[in-house]
């Protein structure tokens, strides 16, 4: 029986999943995203186009390869109405290629209006969500008053209504002020839309395809630093984003996972609030902002940048079993004449290489000072073309996090993608 292997972020999200699956995906029969929704972003550029996927998989691309929406993902009918839509305007019709969970939970007009409520009400202290609906789903998904895909083809209209009514008395009570006419209206003609791809039962088919000795990646969305359970919590996203969320959000067992491809930035980055024990105030985390292109593909938004941060990478490392990591956006730090990275935290004069429980202003980072390359990586074509330096900082990187890296990104085109033999 084959065996899933997982690609995820280890980081706060933006790693470039997006583009490495695109990479990757050659190897598979099969591409499947396993959590999260349309607050995901994942960026691809090929072929003198640049894509942005939000919930298709990112394997849509590529010779026909059957892409799936697994039952962990949330769904917004909207929103991905819009983006199939783009993606047919541009020569990809994704109707017989994508299938979707009939258990993937779906995000409602009042989802999205309650999010904005919530964060509306917790004033200094909000926790800077996309606004796409997602945390009041999730909510929704544990407590059981979800709507999800497989409902469309049963007792819809009945169900809507009745979580339309809970939500609006929600909404009220925050005293907040909405229309939700046209965003329903819209909503409602999506739901119609999304009746154009097949409805499956992704932990049989999936399963099924492990049997018949198909071969499938399992694409995660945000990072492990985002995880409901093992992120910088509360500053996290709403499920886990681990490699456990690839079982749960798949119906895959856990031995039957195979390679774990954990992604990571030469560099950090975060979006919106929450703790950030490398990031930089000054001039170098402009630079990295500038050079690296450092804003959100769905929301805009500037993300905050530091120096690499070790102490977290191997948290990541150990709670998702990486067996091979994948380094993003090298040449970004092309032209750093001097390159840091975090090898250890002191807290309350406590020095520690272990990720605490509380992530907060207390702790600061110690670094380890590396000569830079001041050479374009972009041009490289094998990993022969690489400075002495950046072979220098390779090593350095995989004897601190004791995993390979396997595969090396030197710029935004999939063609600038180096797999070191």
């Amino acid at each position: 029986m084959q065996k899933v292997d997982v690609l995820l972020g280890l980081q706060w999200g933006d790693e470039g999943k997006g583009k490495v699956v695109d990479v990757l995906t050659p190897r598979y029969d099969i591409v499947t995203r396993f959590q999260g929704g349309p607050n995901a972003g994942h960026t691809l550029e090929f072929d003198g186009q640049k894509y942005v996927l939000r919930s298709i998989p990112s394997g849509i691309f590529q010779g026909g390869k059957i892409n799936i929406i697994g039952n962990g993902v949330v769904l917004d009918p909207l929103l991905f109405m819009k983006e199939a839509q783009e993606l047919a305007a541009s020569g990809h019709d994704i109707t017989r290629q994508l299938k979707i969970s009939r258990k993937a939970h779906l995000i409602l007009p009042t989802h999205r209006i309650l999010d904005a409520a919530n964060e509306a009400a917790k004033g200094a202290g909000k926790i800077g969500t996309t606004g796409k609906g997602i945390g009041p789903t999730y909510t929704d998904k544990i407590s059981r008053n979800g709507l999800r895909v497989g409902d469309i083809e049963l007792n819809f209209a009945e169900k809507y209504a009745a979580a339309k009514t809970r939500h609006e008395k929600m909404i009220r009570s925050l005293n907040y002020d909405y229309d939700i006419t046209a965003l329903e209206q819209e909503w409602l003609q999506a739901i119609e839309f999304l009746k154009k791809f097949e409805f499956i039962d992704s932990e049989h088919v999936v399963n099924n395809a492990l049997r018949a000795g198909k071969s499938i990646l399992a694409e995660g969305a945000q990072g492990t630093l985002l995880d409901i359970d093992f992120g910088s919590y509360p500053f996290v996203t709403s499920s886990n984003t681990i490699c456990a969320g690839c079982c749960t959000g798949l119906g895959v067992a856990p031995r039957n996972i195979g390679e774990v491809f954990g992604i990571f930035k030469a560099y950090c980055t975060r979006v919106g609030s929450g703790p950030f024990p490398t990031e930089l105030f000054d001039a170098d985390g402009e630079k990295l902002c500038s050079i690296g292109h450092e804003f959100g593909a769905v929301t805009g938004r500037r993300r905050r940048t530091g120096w690499i941060d070790l102490v977290a990478l191997k948290y990541s490392i150990m709670i998702n079993g990486v067996t091979q990591l994948i380094m993003m956006k090298s040449d970004v730090l092309d032209t750093f004449p001097v390159i840091k990275a975090c090898t250890a935290y002191e807290i309350g004069g406590r020095v520690t290489s272990e990720f605490p429980f509380e992530i907060d202003d207390t702790i600061h980072p110690i670094y380890k000072e590396l000569p830079g390359w001041n050479t374009s990586l972009s041009e490289c074509k094998s990993e022969a073309d690489f400075p002495k330096e950046f072979k220098d900082y390779i090593a350095f990187l995989e004897k601190e996090l004791e995993t390979p890296i396997t595969i090396l990104s030197v710029g935004p085109d999939r063609h600038q993608t180096i797999v070191r033999k």
